[in-house]
């Protein structure tokens, strides 16, 4: 293991109790695990997190399930049972943390809401993550990160000029609200170590998706405008758009006249700058299409790295567009360890991405591993809950765990 990007033991002597599933709750104590909390996470037996049936499948394991669960134990308990739900009784007064992202008023009926936990563990931080918050009148809609990226407004302004409204290519609805979820918890954790008091931390999938939309949210908030796609362009300057080269896409930043300037310069037509078509941010704005067919004739003649150089070199941010594999296989990620080789108990050796915050001082951890469905149950049991072995027979019997 890369010992730059090991495990921090920030967290440690830190345990959370994971009720979660699928993405945004897992994603949430994935980063905490990754700073090294002891994280317990409860699958149902048999079938375990849904997030285990989404491919791909490597040998019949997911691997969506093993980047997004790494470093915790996994310990099937049937929560519908009056035993099961005793078990996690059992198990919540030797916890610091409780992450859930059922629907708000199951945990209710689970016998297992924030104030009867509270009961049992009064200092215990209590983390509620769904898609429109405890309190919402649109507390009962299920949440999907579709659903989340639609009402949002994120897919009104991705896409195309004039397109239909797009979705962003990854769970960015899930994968947000869990970062959210890991910053409130540790702020509530912070806190009751001044002041010894644990607190509910309620996080909303669509308060996430507004909160990060600064820009959308400037214009309509003081502007009273209403953004609509605008492809690759940065909304307000130009040229901040994507081209296409001989050998794939760029992305150039032109943020300013003088950037503009350079950018005619290397096109061989330093005129353009001082065309009053062009020469400020607000003619370029007016005059796009024309610009931009201009920019494309020059980049479309090159290649990706030919005009990549050719922008750095003239002071002009500008990058290529990579794909996964470009990304994956780059200087840049090898450099960082960004991948880091963990274990999992019958693949092996398995390619992981942890959380990507360095810290100084840091020492090395050992491998990050991924849990089998149930593959710490009994340890747990015993270990942390204080179940015996009668005890731990008798659940397994009647399928408790």
């Amino acid at each position: 293991m890369n010992a730059m990007t090991a495990r921090a033991g920030l967290l440690e002597g830190i345990r959370v109790l994971d009720l979660s599933r699928v993405m945004s709750g897992p994603f949430c104590t994935s980063m905490l695990a990754d700073l090294g909390a002891e994280v317990i996470k409860v699958e149902m037996p048999g079938s375990g997190d849904e997030g285990r049936s989404f491919g791909p499948f490597v040998e019949g394991e997911s691997s969506y399930f093993m980047l997004l669960n790494r470093n915790k134990k996994s310990v099937t308990v049937d929560m519908k049972s009056e035993d099961g739900r005793a078990v996690i009784r059992a198990l919540i007064p030797k916890c610091d943390i409780l992450v859930e992202n059922f629907r708000p008023g199951v945990m209710a009926r689970l016998g297992l809401d924030e104030p009867t936990v509270r009961q049992i563990n009064p200092g215990i931080i209590y983390t509620s993550i769904s898609g429109f918050g405890q309190d919402s009148p649109l507390k009962a809609w299920p949440a999907f990160d579709l659903v989340i990226q639609a009402m949002s407004g994120l897919m009104s302004l991705t896409g195309p000029r004039g397109g239909p409204a797009t979705a962003v290519g990854e769970s960015v609805a899930d994968v947000c609200t869990g970062m959210f979820a890991a910053f409130g918890t540790l702020a509530a954790l912070f806190d009751r170590e001044r002041s010894g008091r644990g607190r509910h931390v309620d996080v909303a999938m669509l308060d996430s998706m507004m909160a990060m939309q600064l820009t959308g949210l400037a214009r309509r908030l003081y502007m009273n405008d209403t953004p609509k796609p605008a492809g690759n362009r940065h909304p307000v300057t130009y040229p901040v758009d994507s081209f296409a080269t001989t050998t794939g896409d760029v992305v150039m930043v032109c943020f300013s006249d003088k950037a503009f300037s350079a950018l005619a310069e290397l096109m061989g037509e330093p005129e353009l700058a001082g065309d009053p078509r062009f020469s400020t941010n607000s003619a370029r704005n007016d005059h796009e299409d024309l610009l931009r067919c201009r920019i494309a004739a020059w980049t479309g003649g090159l290649t990706q790295d030919a005009v990549t150089k050719s922008l750095l070199d003239a002071g002009i941010p500008a990058a290529p567009v990579w794909d996964m594999n470009q990304l994956v296989g780059s200087d840049h990620v090898a450099q960082r360890g960004l991948v880091e080789t963990g274990h999992h108990r019958t693949l092996g050796d398995v390619p992981l991405v942890p959380q990507p915050v360095r810290f100084s001082g840091d020492d090395p951890q050992d491998a990050p591993t991924t849990p089998e469905l149930g593959e710490h149950t009994e340890a747990v049991l015993r270990d942390v809950a204080g179940a015996d072995d009668t005890m731990i027979n008798r659940l397994r019997d009647n399928g408790t765990i």
